[in-house]
């Protein structure tokens, strides 16, 4: 006679190991979802390689930088503000999503589960990095392909171009973590859709992204110079080596890679506390 030897329980996960591993369970969710929804991934990567052309073809050879109107140079120096742009406008579609788990009911799904609090909405936020990521690699081939060089001003190497890119996923997963935070404010993915962009105009256009703010106004400077998105931006030109390199006295401009982390994880601290809150509060 043979007796079977006991099963044990399994033991219990730590808080983080929990939030982990729901985490990546509702990302992987999202993304298979994304993958099942291809218009979604395509219709996202054709907006920002729609601004690469216009923005190259239709306004280089117009804008001055560094004194010179050659159009060579402004594509250059736009790439890093498209870049970061295409990174930022997915809180739109952070915003929609999210809006449209909670119409459906699926939201108050996730929340009547045993799941770590935060979970969820971190989980999304990763897959829209994810899919940030593949729409920048695709958007670096366009610019690539229109003339776009890195060291085309100053040297630069490998390990500077990927720590760009770095940058801006990083300031891109910081503004989803806003997109989630009106998600769970609107009633509906329309809603959610208007809320998520419109205030992405002035932030993006108030900034060192498609001109060179030393040519602004005074008071319209110091604005685009604090901007948490022009910071990122400067960054990313001096590690492309790329011009249009600030000669501005402000913080951020001297200092932008430690300014576009230290911007970034702000964002990332205050909006992740704010949507978290707001999730565990959110009718049904």
């Amino acid at each position: 006679m043979t007796t079977e030897a006991p099963t044990r329980a399994p033991r219990p996960r730590g808080g983080v190991a929990q939030s982990l591993g729901d985490s990546l369970v509702v990302a992987k969710r999202n993304l298979i979802r994304m993958t099942r929804i291809p218009e979604m991934i395509l219709f996202g990567v054709i907006q920002p390689v729609m601004f690469v052309v216009l923005f190259t073809y239709v306004f280089g050879g117009s804008m001055a930088i560094g004194g010179t109107l050659d159009p060579d140079v402004y594509r250059d120096f736009l790439m890093a503000g498209i870049f970061a742009q295409t990174v930022t406008f997915a809180t739109a579609g952070s915003a929609a999503g999210i809006a449209d788990d909670m119409q459906k009911g699926i939201i108050d799904r996730f929340r009547s589960l045993p799941m770590a609090r935060g979970a969820v909405l971190t989980g999304r936020t990763v897959a829209d990095l994810v899919q940030t990521s593949v729409t920048l690699v695709v958007l670096a081939v366009v610019a690539l392909l229109v003339g776009w060089r890195t060291g085309s001003a100053e040297p630069t190497n490998a390990g500077k171009v990927l720590g760009g890119f770095a940058l801006l996923l990083l300031l891109g997963y910081a503004f989803t973590w806003i997109g989630a935070l009106i998600g769970l404010s609107v009633r509906t993915p329309e809603a959610a859709t208007s809320g998520g962009i419109i205030w992405l105009f002035p932030v993006t256009f108030i900034s060192n992204a498609f001109v060179d703010s030393d040519q602004m106004t005074p008071w319209l400077r110091h604005i685009a110079e604090w901007n948490p998105f022009s910071a990122t931006v400067q960054a990313c030109r001096e590690l492309f080596g790329n011009p249009g390199v600030s000669t501005s006295d402000a913080w951020p401009m001297q200092h932008p890679v430690w300014a576009s982390v230290i911007w970034s994880v702000l964002i990332i601290a205050l909006f992740r506390t704010l949507a978290v809150r707001k999730y565990r509060s959110a009718a049904s």
